[in-house]
């Protein structure tokens, strides 16, 4: 009997890892113009990171984290997110004896226990930035503005940025005492799970897809209402230099987010394209996080994008695999073993050359090379090795030119 994958976490396979290469790279080329720089952390981490930062009550910690035991039972946790193992390295090295400001990115996959759905899946990857030691507003207009230039970079026009602001300890538990009021009236059409959390996550509730929670939650009070002046200032500013940067956006009052740490400035970026899950990219504003978790008191801001989401968005039928710049087809042993050697010298002068290895026919080995999709192809036979001169063929114009052999190593890289 075969070993087939775990549920819910699956291979990525020549053919698609090409856009997953593409969707890293672009990344790693943007996030570079705006001063920030990779940082990569364990995929297990202790459990007690994760339930201090996301929170005991979250769905996360309550029901999908994969927890176990090691040799020495110790409790680890494979990392759910990404932000609160950044945050422990970050305390952990004192990068901010480093520079007042840290701009970090990372990419790599998360895993959650749950129901395995198109674009959610218990393994799945996520590219994300951090910015550690800024509470100006300009910050969140920035990393805003780096994550709408990613979108246009790889060639994502069918999202929105959505924008909220949480508040803050200062002004959120007056919010959180309305709500539960609000929401107390409403139980009874509330979904099982609703009715669970109302009182220990209450603004979950806003965020819950059921048709009848949404029906239940539609005139709820808005957090946008309950604002302090501090948090009402700082979400004006945002909105200004998103506006002063030509960055498209709404104001949707009720978004929250599944994890405790997050206060004032929240945001997504959602599609109509992937159903009920339709946030390609979310984040948002952490300011009491680094310190909760034993380091200094400092702001912070970041977000998250689930690569899963971006593949399925990418138009269909993109060209990214890498196509081989020179097919050679040879015939004979003696013409193979000089394709061979030809092969090799070329790849190590960075040319894409493919070769058969079978001794197949040479209408087998071309309509290899148009499999491939190679820009040219060139046949080595008998008769090339006795003139000393073979063809050259661009596949794209189906045209070619004759080339000698000697010298031939030259005359492709000059060529390719």
């Amino acid at each position: 009997m075969s070993i087939s994958a775990i549920k819910g976490m699956n291979d990525i396979l020549p053919g698609k890892v090409e856009t997953w290469q593409f969707l890293e790279q672009k990344a790693r080329e943007v996030f570079a113009t705006y001063g920030f720089s990779e940082i990569r952390t364990p995929v297990v981490e202790k459990t007690e990171l994760f339930c201090r930062s996301i929170g005991e009550t979250t769905d996360i910690v309550e029901k999908e984290m994969y927890t176990f035991a090691d040799k020495s039972d110790n409790s680890l946790t494979l990392r759910p997110e990404g932000t609160a193992p950044v945050m422990r390295a970050f305390i952990q090295n004192r990068l901010h004896t480093l520079d007042p400001v840290s701009k970090l990115y990372y990419l790599g996959p998360m895993f959650r226990y749950e129901r395995p759905q198109k674009g959610r899946y218990r393994q799945f990857h996520q590219i994300g930035a951090e910015v550690i030691g800024v509470e100006d507003a300009k910050i969140d207009a920035q990393v805003l503005a780096m994550l709408h230039h990613y979108a246009c970079a790889i060639g994502i026009d069918a999202v929105e940025l959505q924008v909220n602001s949480l508040g803050c300890p200062a002004c959120r538990p007056d919010y959180r005492t309305a709500l539960i009021a609000y929401l107390e009236t409403r139980l009874s059409s509330l979904c099982s799970e609703c009715q669970r959390r109302y009182t220990t996550n209450p603004l979950r509730v806003l965020d819950c897809k059921a048709t009848g929670c949404k029906a239940a939650t539609a005139d709820a009070p808005s957090v946008l209402d309950h604002l302090c002046a501090g948090c009402d200032e700082h979400f004006s500013q945002v909105q200004g230099y998103l506006r002063a940067l030509s960055i498209p956006f709404s104001i949707n009052a009720r978004m929250v987010r599944g994890l405790d740490y997050y206060v004032r400035t929240t945001f997504e970026l959602v599609t109509d394209r992937l159903g009920s899950q339709n946030a390609v990219a979310a984040g948002g504003r952490y300011d009491g996080l680094v310190e909760s978790l034993g380091g200094p008191a400092l702001p912070g801001i970041g977000f998250a994008i689930g690569l899963e989401r971006l593949v399925l968005m990418m138009e269909e039928g993109q060209q990214l695999t890498a196509r081989p710049d020179l097919f050679l087809a040879a015939l004979g042993d003696a013409a193979a073993a000089q394709a061979f050697v030809l092969m090799s010298k070329l790849q190590r002068g960075g040319v894409r050359a493919e070769m058969d290895y079978q001794g197949k026919s040479l209408k087998a080995q071309l309509r290899r090379a148009n499999k491939l999709n190679a820009r040219f192809s060139l046949i080595l036979g008998e008769e090339e090795l006795r003139t000393g001169t073979a063809e050259l063929k661009d596949m794209d114009q189906s045209s070619q030119v004759p080339v000698a052999l000697d010298g031939l190593e030259q005359e492709l890289l000059k060529r390719l």
